[in-house]
């Protein structure tokens, strides 16, 4: 019985790792540096600029781009790309390799069909049927995606906050910045508010990466439909299953992106110097309506 678990927590193991070794090759192998920098950071700029600004600011994404460009030159559309290149590698890396533990880790436990007809007494690991006739249902996909969505939050919170900080700098003159840079960023803010600030928007990134659920469920869905009613190659598959899983997440999880991203620009205040923060101002609104209207209701009952 032992050497069973301890081949099990090998397997365990050994998935995890495969997952993490997966996330480097994804981001070396198919995604190149061009296509990060280049091509995806400008939009992600662009989405934060718009999330996080009124309406007095800017009238659409095309405005946005133009003003960018305009006042800060192509640079500005490249402001905080150095965290996500970074930082993603270990991201995905935690991600898939997380997402592969936690898959297995449901397979063997809560949706293994043989659970119940061995005693957990007698075995804690009851033997899973053949891969062919069980295989994971998508709702246990998507419990592992929300899962893994929670472990990789504690390395995209801090990752993602200094970046949102960065993008939002408006000034094209480096001297008129708050912040220099990435490592700059880190140090004033971890100076003033410690590693509490760093981590500021971690519990709206945990909220944004639980519609994990919805990715990756909908993508054992989509690869179960291609798979079955198409002649799509495997690669093909995975293909279009990534694609339009990930537009499944995108419309379910906007919502909660657009608040992560406004809590991680909202002001730190403190010795920073960046303002008054948010929640600051709105405790002190509340007390002044509160203050005036228990003066108007005594003023009130004296008169009366």
């Amino acid at each position: 019985m032992a050497k069973e678990d301890k081949r099990e927590s090998a397997k365990n193991y050994k998935g995890f790792v495969a997952g993490v070794f997966s996330g480097i090759a994804k981001l070396t192998g198919q995604y190149s540096f061009v296509s990060i920098l280049v091509l995806g950071h400008p939009f992600d700029t662009i989405k934060v600029r718009l999330q996080t600004s009124d309406k007095s600011r800017f009238s659409g994404p095309l405005q946005c781009l133009l003003l960018t460009v305009r006042k800060e030159g192509l640079s500005g559309l490249y402001k905080g790309a150095t965290p996500p290149l970074v930082g993603w590698m270990f991201m995905d890396s935690i991600m898939l390799g997380s997402l592969t533990f936690y898959r297995r880790i449901l397979h063997q436990t809560l949706f293994n069909p043989n659970r119940m007809s061995f005693p957990l007494s007698l075995d804690r690991n009851p033997p899973l049927p053949p891969s062919d006739l069980h295989r994971l249902p998508t709702i246990g996909h998507a419990m592992a995606g929300v899962m893994a969505g929670a472990t990789v939050s504690f390395i995209a919170a801090p990752v993602e906050h200094i970046k949102a900080r960065l993008q939002i700098q408006y000034s094209s003159q480096k001297s008129e910045r708050l912040y220099k840079g990435p490592v700059d960023c880190a140090r004033k803010i971890y100076r003033f508010h410690g590693m509490r600030g760093i981590y500021h928007g971690l519990s709206a990134t945990l909220l944004f990466r639980s519609f994990f659920f919805f990715w990756w469920g909908s993508y054992d869905v989509f690869t179960r439909l291609l798979t079955s009613h198409t002649a799509l190659s495997t690669p093909a598959v995975n293909f279009w299953a990534g694609g339009l899983s990930a537009q499944v997440f995108w419309c379910t999880s906007y919502p909660s992106d657009v608040v992560k991203q406004r809590i991680m620009t909202d002001p730190l205040a403190g010795g920073l110097g960046d303002g008054r923060e948010w929640v600051e101002g709105v405790l002190e609104g509340f007390r002044a309506v509160l203050f005036e209207g228990v003066s108007c209701e005594c003023y009130g009952a004296c008169g009366f």
